[in-house]
Formats: structure tokens, sequence, C-alpha cells
């Protein structure tokens, strides 16, 4: 599908479910890369438990493309790429004192991209007539908004 042109608003939201499965994907990635480059224990189980909630928010995705009827499989998610990639590079340059807060910065920005993107889901779910996989999305954006309170508050923690 990648090759062919979006004619209807399912095969849009199909799509957008496919990129939000490769979005997961990256930030497990990420994840993985920031836990590593992490110095603070607290800040590593930060991540290492929202790693959890990742792989746990990538079977939820396997659900909704199971209700929807649609294979799962992933669409480009060029944003998360560009996130990921941002945090590398961050991280290559920093000095090792402000690897946590690098780590935590990069976390939360990706966390925002992320519940935008599940808002969005979550209204053309809707507006499908497809409630069950709306629900499935919630839980997904609720997990996400719980996260960036998480990351949010170890960051403030860490600057004051």
């Amino acid at each position: 599908m990648s090759q062919q042109k979006l004619e209807t608003p399912a095969e849009l939201f199909h799509y957008q479910v496919r990129s939000a499965l490769t979005m997961e994907h990256h930030s497990l990635e990420a994840l993985d890369e920031l836990r590593s480059a992490a110095k603070d224990a607290k800040i590593t189980k930060l991540f290492t438990h929202h790693a959890t909630e990742t792989r746990e928010q990538i079977d939820t995705l396997e659900q909704v493309f199971a209700l929807l009827e649609v294979d799962p499989s992933t669409a480009p998610s060029p944003a998360t790429t560009g996130i990921k990639n941002q945090a590398s590079s961050l991280l290559e340059k920093v000095d090792a004192k402000l690897r946590d807060r690098v780590a935590l910065m990069s976390a939360l920005g990706n966390e925002h991209f992320e519940i935008s993107a599940y808002e969005g889901l979550i209204l053309e779910a809707r507006a499908l007539g497809a409630g069950e996989a709306a629900d499935l999305l919630q839980q997904n954006l609720d997990q996400e908004t719980h996260t960036s309170e998480e990351l949010r508050s170890a960051l403030q923690e860490l600057l004051s």
C-alpha cells in the first residue's frame, strides 16, 4: 500500500495505524539507547518500565489491526525517525554528566508526538464508526500521557 494512493478515509486511517506501529517500534529502539545512556538508576528504571509499556502498546495496536481486519504491518514514520536520530546525535555530543538530561528531554519529545498521534487516531476511529478500535487506542493514549507526566517529573527533579 505504500506506493498506492490513499483514496478513502478508511485507507488513510489504516495507513496511520500502520505508521503508529512503526512509531512504537522506533520508540522501543530509542528506549534501549536512552536506557543505556542514562546514568541515574531511577531514570534507567523509568526507561525499562516504559519499554514494557511500549511492548503492550504494540500488542494493543495489533488488536486494532485484528478489529479492522487489516494485516498488521508498518508504514513509514518520518517524525519518529527524526526524533530518534536527534536523540542519538545529542547523546554523541554531550558530556557524560548531561546524558540523563538529554535522555529525559528526548523521551519527553517523543511522548508528546505519540500523544498527538493517538489523539488524531482516536478521532478518526470514532468518525469511521470503529468505537472498539478507538477504545483500544485510548488505552495507549492514557499510557503515553502517564509516561509523559513521569518523564516531566523526573526531568524537573533532575533540573532542580
